[in-house]
């Protein structure tokens, strides 16, 4: 796993922090990754051994890769590291939930709900969300993700799908490493807000 990944569990379980099994634990996994400050995108993916890449998507995993839009020229503003959850498979790749569209509050509040619907709760390999469009749109509580939905192209990918393990959901969740191109962080994040309200 990426090094930052592998230093925090460590401290975690040392700690008693058990990844993903309570609230208290989560919010003590995001905090460390919020403190660990902005990441050197090259350096956090040269950090991760070969066993963290994957060549294809799995629908309710979660993955951090390098994207170059097809459109980027035409599009308001897009993340080249996008941190996403793929929920269903649509024309060239996939329909995935970036977190990186939601400041840091919306991110947890979002992504606590998404424990709700875990196929499992042992936070490993074999765990992943079973989520569909209209799951997510049908429930108040998941009223955070219009903003986030976004198509992604498979041959537009850069390199492999860095592949993030159960137990590390709850640091890649704070992990200051996208990259917005033709807006700051703050302006995207100000859109999704206005996106959440209906405005």
């Amino acid at each position: 796993m990426a090094k930052l990944f592998d230093d925090i569990l460590k401290k975690g379980m040392a700690e008693g922090q058990i990844p993903a099994k309570t609230k208290l634990a989560r919010d003590w996994y995001r905090l460390q990754a919020k403190e660990a400050g902005r990441m050197n995108e090259s350096k956090f993916f040269k950090s991760a051994t070969h066993e963290d890449f994957q060549n294809r998507f799995k629908i309710g995993h979660m993955y951090l890769f390098r994207y170059n839009p097809k459109h980027k020229d035409t599009l308001p503003y897009y993340d080249r590291v996008p941190l996403v959850f793929p929920f269903a498979k649509a024309k060239g790749g996939f329909l995935g939930i970036n977190f990186h569209y939601l400041p840091l509050n919306l991110r947890a509040k979002l992504m606590d709900a998404l424990y709700d619907v875990t196929n499992n709760k042992k936070y490993d390999e074999t765990t992943k969300l079973r989520i569909t469009y209209s799951i997510l749109d049908s429930a108040s509580k998941f009223k955070m993700f219009k903003p986030t939905i976004k198509h992604y192209l498979a041959p537009h990918i850069i390199g492999r799908l860095m592949y993030i393990k159960p137990t590390e959901w709850d640091i890649a969740l704070w992990l200051s490493i996208a990259q917005f191109k033709g807006a700051t962080q703050n302006e995207v994040w100000a859109d999704s807000r206005k996106i959440i309200r209906g405005n």
